[in-house]
Formats: C-alpha cells, sequence, structure tokens
C-alpha cells in the first residue's frame, strides 16, 4: 500500500481558469445527478495520477494500450491518461452524461495535454455496458461511484470489465474513504446495506483479483485507489 499527496507530471499546470469552469461544470450537473457522480467536485490530479498507473507501468513497453475509461465525468482523469499514453496507445472515454462527454469532446480540442492524443481517443455517450464486448482492452480506468448502486448493478459492471479485459490486463478503480463509516451514522438503515452489499462484493474482487492499493489524501474525499489484474492465459 501506498500514499498520494501531491500530484506530478505535465497535466499539473493545467490553467487556473479551465479548473474552474470544469468545477463549475461538474458542480451543476452533481447536484441534479448525484447518483451518477458520487461527488460534487471533480476528481484531483492526484487520483488522475493514482488511476493512471497502469498506463505508464506496461508490461511490454513497445506493445501500444488499448484503454478504456468509464465514466469519464469532467475530463480530470481523463488527462491523467492522455498525460500517461504513447504513441500508438488508444482510447475509449465512456461518459453518459452527454453534457459531460460534450465537454470532454471539447477538451480534445483545447486541452493542451489532451490535444496531444486527440487523434487517438474517442468519446462515447452512453453507458459503459452499452459499449458491446466487440472491443477489448488491455487498460480499464473506472471512474463510476460503485458505492452508489446496487450490488446487481455493481456485479453487472465488473463482469462486464472482465469480459473485455484481456488476459492480463488490469482495472483500476476508486471510493473514498471512510463512506461505509459515515453511512453507518447518518444514512437510512436501507441505504446503508445498499452500500454494505455493494462494498463487500467490491471487496471480493479485490481480494481475488487486487495487485496494490493506495490512498490519495490529496483529493476531495481522499480515495482509495485499487489495482486489479485478470488472470493470464493458461498454457
Amino acid at each position: 500500500m501506498s500514499e498520494t499527496h501531491s500530484p506530478t507530471g505535465p497535466f499539473s499546470s493545467l490553467r487556473l481558469d479551465e479548473r474552474l469552469r470544469d468545477t463549475r461544470l461538474f458542480f451543476s450537473q452533481a447536484l441534479r445527478t448525484f447518483h451518477a457522480t458520487g461527488s460534487i467536485v471533480p476528481s484531483s490530479t492526484a487520483l488522475a495520477h493514482a488511476m493512471a498507473e497502469y498506463v505508464r507501468q506496461r508490461p511490454e513497453p513497445d506493445r501500444p494500450l488499448r484503454i478504456l475509461e468509464a465514466g469519464a465525468g469532467t475530463g480530470a482523469i481523463s488527462r491523467g491518461i492522455a498525460a500517461a499514453m504513447r504513441p500508438g496507445d488508444t482510447a475509449d472515454l465512456v461518459e453518459s452524461n452527454p453534457e459531460f462527454a460534450a465537454h470532454v469532446e471539447d477538451l480534445l480540442e483545447t486541452d493542451p495535454v489532451m490535444s496531444k492524443v486527440s487523434d487517438s481517443v474517442e468519446v462515447h455517450a452512453k453507458l459503459v455496458n452499452d459499449m458491446g464486448t466487440d472491443r477489448s482492452y488491455d487498460v480499464i480506468v473506472s471512474g463510476l461511484p460503485f458505492a452508489n448502486f446496487d450490488v446487481d448493478t455493481v456485479r453487472e459492471i465488473l463482469d462486464y470489465y472482465f469480459e473485455v479485459l484481456e488476459p492480463g490486463g488490469t482495472m483500476s478503480f476508486y471510493g473514498y474513504l471512510y463512506t461505509k463509516e459515515v453511512k453507518a451514522v447518518i444514512a437510512r438503515r436501507e441505504d446503508y446495506l445498499r452500500q454494505a452489499r455493494t462494498s463487500w462484493l467490491v471487496q471480493e474482487w479485490i481480494d481475488r483479483y487486487g495487485i496494490g492499493s493506495e490512498k490519495v489524501f490529496a483529493n476531495i474525499p481522499p480515495a482509495w485507489v485499487h489495482h486489479l489484474r485478470k488472470p493470464g492465459k493458461t498454457s
């Protein structure tokens, strides 16, 4: 386990006005669709850096990666992915909120980091499960708020990820620290039990496939990042 306190890399110099624009858009949509966003502020550059760990760290340095990001939001983590991409890599950025998806499309033209990989990136305004199974990926980065979903929805999403993930590929996702403890105190009993069932399922996947976790304190709220690997092909 490791801890991330501050971001590094080329995307940390994003202009203040662009950060404020992203925050305003995220906040306005989060107030209406909190179930789908899971937060009221965008992810930090520190969290984005941690989530893109296996875009930077690749077992075959010269082989291009096929990358899937689920829940691109306003592109905060997308920037971290873009900063770690190398020539030949391709990425599908999936976001079901049409306003967020349009914003990420705009970033591919206007953002100094995103625009460098715009020819290799495609934005999809749909649910990730609706992407189908005709594509496969080496790296999946998930920004979906599992804690806000019921256990059957999370199981469906995780099953989908591992269906399209190549053997030996990695899947990274995050969850906020202490949310279960807070809900145990303030949430209705049915909400707490729903999240508890979801967290038990997620923990099963971590126990079975996990290859590393880290705490990111430089985020609002602080977060756990978990990395999973799909078992490789057997001979």
